[in-house]
């Protein structure tokens, strides 16, 4: 039970808690009452209650900011309480032009028992928040007649014309008789004496034009005060007749020092004009060592468009924290394979296996081969397999037990590569008639992505095996090629990976890269098997007639088996031969088998190095061929760096050929240096000169090729069938471990 589970508890309150204030939030936007034109509401009020033969006072704030813990909690009671007329906002009045900020705010002044106007500042314009403001309160320049005074509100954020509202204020103010005259400006006309907090050029009135025609009508029109905000300070500057006043302390942040504190401004109006302001400081945080901290908090508190909700929400994100920190530090972790584990039952009953791979024969690749070779040998094991996998042009008419979907989109240039459709309603409805006991994925995307969804949908174990290297497949993606090398590709094997049940690796390299990026799945070394026996079978005429049929005569034969693509370094060995060439007079011949996309280019690259007579592109190679063609070769030839295994490597050592390879990580755990090959940094000088040794020395490259003839005699099919079936079984047994434990709580 979830109870007994105090760190699930508290991550299921945790989620509740962020569900209900994305819940409160929808409704701010949606549910909450509409409200529009506050402002015409607000004026009526104004002229209603103030006469112009009685003073009167107002509150001016600045940068409210939707605060909850200084503007709603502290200021509004004092407005109250204090017998001021109305209230004035000199702009920032929002946190941002979203509707939810409007909303919210709309909420903390309807706790006002007097009037109140807004400035159109730069926080209201915000995030499309211009026709918010004009929607909800009303335009973003207007005048009011308050009593015998004036008051004028303009637009500094650039939405209107300065040129516009320049040459309305002076027909406005020609015409006006009123005895006291404020205007409302967001961005400070004018820089305070005190260094504001993180000001910039822009937090001022801009541009020039503006302000000096601004300034000269204030001086023309003897104008008495201009309040501005978007300064988190409080600041006063006479210059003339006019006092410039810039307040900004109703809730944004401040420093708490002599200069950036919380307030209001008070401001007194007698019938005859005359003026009189009054700062009202908020005494917040008193400790001398506190005050910092408690102005930060309060920011903390007052920062988003409801305090106490998003107070609530950052508590939630650190509770959330602390129990992953909490599942680290004090949870028991046991990271070694479970050895009470008991697959027999397993074992001792056929098994029913479904495979999900993006290619299959009859194309020819490392990976279709070894499905080929696991599904012959599993089935001669008595286990029942279904294989999900691309349809091809050329594919046999009849196959049991293989579901072919029609392709929705072939990429390479013979259409190699081919994109199922994966959305057909008719391969979900095959693979749940085939009732799998566990599904076994060869690609971490598009059908291996389907294959893992019907695994926990149908609620049998996924295994995946890590073929292939997708780092070095960069070449093929439409993306930046550093972001998928270095980002994509490894978050989607580890996000892959985590999700399956279990992960077949070739290497024990493999595996320890997948540990580096973070997969926790049970991980297990299974090299992919080969058909040993077959390699043993070719005749000396087989191989007699094969290099007569290629015209080659007593020089010695080099090897490569490879698809024509970048990621195999062809041009690497290539280039290699051509040195080669030059130190050594030694007859030989290489034969690269393989097609793909860059074989044109290859040739080309052949024929400029003037190779035509010691390298041969020879194409595709029927499977059932291939052990001939290896017989023919005296060593084997590898560039490769994208390898998990090497497949074809451990086909060659069946053969007999000792091997020549790039260091990679799938080379590394079948070649032994000296044993049955060497392996050498991708330098292309120690390469040609392992080359050159096997060409040259007859006895150590006679002794190398027996040794890796009994190398590859541990890799045959038949072992290697028999140990992905006690992975299966093993992996059964997990599962019905986990499901067991499931059924007690």
């Amino acid at each position: 039970m979830i109870f007994r589970n105090p760190p699930k508890l508290l991550f299921y309150l945790c989620l509740l808690i962020v569900v209900l204030l994305v819940g409160y939030k929808g409704y701010l936007n949606f549910f909450m009452k509409d409200f529009a034109g506050v402002h015409t509401e607000q004026v009526e009020r104004i002229h209603r209650d103030i006469s112009a033969t009685e003073p009167f006072s107002f509150a001016v704030v600045g940068n409210i900011n939707n605060s909850v813990g200084i503007f709603e909690e502290r200021i509004i009671p004092e407005l109250n309480a204090s017998g001021m007329d109305f209230l004035v906002s000199a702009g920032n009045a929002v946190s941002g032009g979203g509707e939810d900020k409007y909303r919210a705010l709309y909420g903390s002044l309807s706790h006002l028992n007097i009037p109140y106007l807004l400035t159109f500042g730069a926080h209201e314009y915000d995030n499309f928040g211009s026709f918010r403001f004009y929607d909800h309160f009303g335009p973003h320049f207007y005048s009011i007649q308050a009593g015998n005074s004036r008051l004028i509100f303009l637009d500094s954020t650039g939405k209107t014309p300065w040129q516009w509202q320049i040459r309305w204020l002076d027909d406005l103010l020609s015409q006006d008789s009123s005895n006291a005259r404020f205007l409302f400006i967001g961005h400070p006309p004018l820089k305070p004496k005190e260094d504001a907090l993180f000001d910039q050029p822009e937090d001022y009135l801009a541009p020039s034009e503006f302000r000096n025609a601004l300034m000269s009508m204030v001086e023309k029109h003897n104008i008495d005060a201009v309040f501005s905000s978007n300064l988190s300070l409080y600041s006063e500057k006479q210059l003339g007749n006019t006092l410039f006043v810039t307040t900004g302390g109703a809730g944004g942040l401040v420093l708490n020092d002599d200069t950036s504190f919380y307030h209001y401004v008070r401001v007194n109006v007698s019938p005859a004009g005359e003026i009189t302001h009054t700062l009202q400081q908020l005494e917040v945080g008193q400790h001398p060592i506190l005050k910092r901290l408690e102005s930060f908090w309060f920011f903390v508190y007052s920062l988003f468009y409801a305090g106490y909700l998003n107070f609530l929400l950052i508590v939630a994100v650190f509770a959330a924290i602390t129990i992953k920190l909490y599942s680290i530090i004090f949870v028991g972790k046991d990271y070694y394979p479970d050895y009470n584990l008991d697959p027999t039952p397993w074992l001792e009953k056929p098994l029913r296996v479904a495979m999900f791979t993006n290619n299959y024969l009859p194309f020819i690749g490392g990976v279709p081969i070894s499905i080929a070779r696991l599904r012959r040998g599993l089935e001669n094991l008595g286990d029942k397999l279904l294989v999900v996998a691309p349809r091809y042009k050329d594919q046999p008419e009849i196959e049991e037990r293989v579901l072919r979907v029609p392709s929705l989109l072939a990429m390479g240039e013979k259409r190699e590569f081919r994109l199922a459709n994966i959305f057909l309603g008719r391969i979900r409805k095959r693979v749940r008639a085939f009732h799998p006991d566990i599904i076994h994925l060869h690609h971490p995307f598009w059908l291996g992505s389907l294959g893992l969804f019907m695994a926990h949908r149908l609620k049998v174990p996924a295994i995946y095996t890590y073929h292939t290297r997708l780092e070095h497949y960069a070449h093929f993606v439409p993306l930046p090629g550093l972001i998928f090398r270095n980002l994509i590709s490894h978050a989607l094997i580890k996000r892959f990976a985590n999700k399956c049940d279990g992960v077949i690796v070739p290497t024990y390299s493999t595996e320890e890269y997948l540990r580096m990026i973070g997969v926790k799945t049970p991980t297990f070394v299974q090299p992919t098997g080969i058909e040993y026996t077959r390699f043993q079978t070719v005749t000396d005429a087989e191989i007699a007639k094969l290099r007569k049929a290629l015209k080659l005569n007593e020089e010695k034969i080099f090897i490569s088996v490879s698809r024509l693509s970048n990621e195999k370094n062809i041009d690497f060995m290539i280039d290699a031969i051509g040195a080669l060439r030059q130190e050594t007079s030694r007859p030989f011949h290489f034969l690269m088998i393989g097609e793909g996309h860059q074989k044109d280019r290859l040739q080309d690259r052949i024929r400029e190095l003037a190779l035509e007579k010691h390298i041969t592109l020879v194409g595709a190679v029927p499977p059932e061929d291939m052990a001939v063609w290896y017989r023919l070769g005296d060593a084997f030839l590898f560039a490769s760096k994208s390898e998990t295994q090497g497949m074809v490597i451990l086909e060659a050592m069946a053969a007999g050929l000792p091997v020549v390879a790039v260091r990679s990580s799938g080379i590394e755990d079948v070649v032994r240096q000296g044993f049955n090959g060497f392996k050498t940094p991708e330098r292309q000088d120690q390469w040609c000169a392992q080359v050159r040794r096997l060409l040259e020395d007859d006895e150590l490259r006679n002794t190398l090729s027996k040794q890796a003839l009994a190398f590859a005699k541990d890799f045959s099919v038949e072992q290697f069938a028999s140990d992905v079936r006690e992975i299966y079984a093993t992996t059964l047994a997990l599962n019905d471990k986990k499901l067991s434990k499931r059924r007690e709580t």
